[in-house]
């Protein structure tokens, strides 16, 4: 009978006191533990070479993975904007996982194992070609698939790949003998019909479906926010629908600006005439409703006790969508139990070969 992974969480201001406190929560160390996860808000950035040295000496744990959040998150809790860190030791196979050194380009990919079959990665939000990392990654791993996040942090970010690293992605390359299962959350819902981009520039759209496409935005949000734009920040975003997807997946993305005289439309993401996208509403009601069909699906989807997990959650979640605090994470506990889980709040968030926005990434090994 395999047991649970051990794992700790802990808030406070002295990061020697938060990493006390994460060892006292771990008690005896397994010796079978070869792989730990650790998360740390961004207050702790500049720390995190010192944190991360107290913990491999102080567990002997010898490989770790990891990145900073503007906050983290364990079983039930999360801590938002505080200075906190949670951290988890997987017992894995050292025959069953790799270290993934930060990769640069797609091209740096090339000299990794061959046999990998699934990844966890944390990537750096600066490098301005993280999806071409992220699709090369996916391409390399056999069953295609990539979970994480990007570093989020109001100061400096950084990942973690057994040392502290930055600039690219970076993470674990897991063998196909590592049972586990992954799902996405998205707490967005359609207001209306697909609609075809018929003219667009980069990231403005002029036209949908042949017609002016701010006229078709505000006949989807309704008359009240049609007369207030402003109003609709932060409540109204485009989705962008993902060619293949099983499960109507789609790329959230936000709604730049407009511009009444012409008519035009700007979105957070080049788009191009011929691309298909929806008006979307974000609420509390669709993002728990959507949360309890992921959480029934991957548990429909495991068939082995739960060891541990990592959730990878957007930073516009959490108590801001959810409406109170540990409510996302309370979620999770409540449909599949009291496991160890860790995870951090995220500046995007990666999901088979794709980056999103708005989502929650769930990952549970059995």
């Amino acid at each position: 009978m395999t047991s649970p992974f051990k794992f700790a969480h802990a808030a406070h201001v002295d990061w020697t006191q938060a990493v006390q406190a994460c060892m006292n929560q771990l008690g005896s160390i397994p010796s079978d533990a070869t792989l730990g996860f650790l998360y740390v808000s961004d207050a702790f950035a500049g720390d995190l070479d010192a944190i991360l040295a107290f913990f491999k000496r102080a567990t002997g744990v010898p490989h770790w993975t990891g990145s900073v959040g503007v906050g983290v998150c364990a079983t039930g809790v999360e801590y938002l904007e505080e200075p906190a860190l949670a951290v988890m030791l997987g017992e894995f196979d050292p025959a069953d996982f790799s270290m993934l050194p930060v990769l640069h380009s797609p091209e740096d990919i090339e000299a990794q194992p061959a046999n990998a079959y699934f990844a966890v990665a944390h990537g750096d939000p600066a490098n301005g070609r993280m999806q071409e990392l992220i699709d090369s990654l996916s391409a390399h791993v056999s069953s295609g698939f990539v979970v994480g996040g990007l570093s989020s942090s109001r100061g400096e970010t950084a990942q973690i790949s057994d040392e502290v690293v930055s600039g690219g992605l970076s993470g674990v390359l897991f063998s196909e003998r590592v049972k586990l299962a992954t799902r996405l959350t998205q707490g967005i819902s359609p207001l209306g019909p697909r609609h075809r981009i018929t003219t667009a520039n980069k990231n403005v759209i002029g036209s949908l479906d042949h017609r002016p496409a701010l006229d078709v935005m505000k006949e989807e949000i309704g008359e009240v926010l049609a007369r207030d734009l402003r109003r609709a920040a932060g409540y109204i975003f485009v989705g962008l629908p993902v060619r293949g997807s099983d499960t109507g997946d789609y790329l959230v993305r936000n709604i730049l600006g407009v511009d009444p005289q012409n008519k035009l439309v700007a979105v957070g993401e080049y788009v191009e005439p011929g691309d298909e996208l929806l008006f979307c509403r974000r609420d509390q009601q669709t993002a728990e409703a959507d949360m309890l069909r992921m959480l029934s699906a991957i548990g429909a989807q495991l068939d082995a006790p739960i060891r541990g997990g990592v959730y990878y959650s957007c930073l516009g979640r959490g108590q801001h969508m959810f409406g109170a605090p540990n409510r996302e994470l309370g979620l999770i506990r409540d449909a599949l139990g009291d496991f160890p889980l860790v995870g951090f709040f995220a500046n995007g968030e990666i999901s088979h070969n794709r980056l999103y926005g708005y989502t929650g990434v769930l990952t549970l090994f059995g």
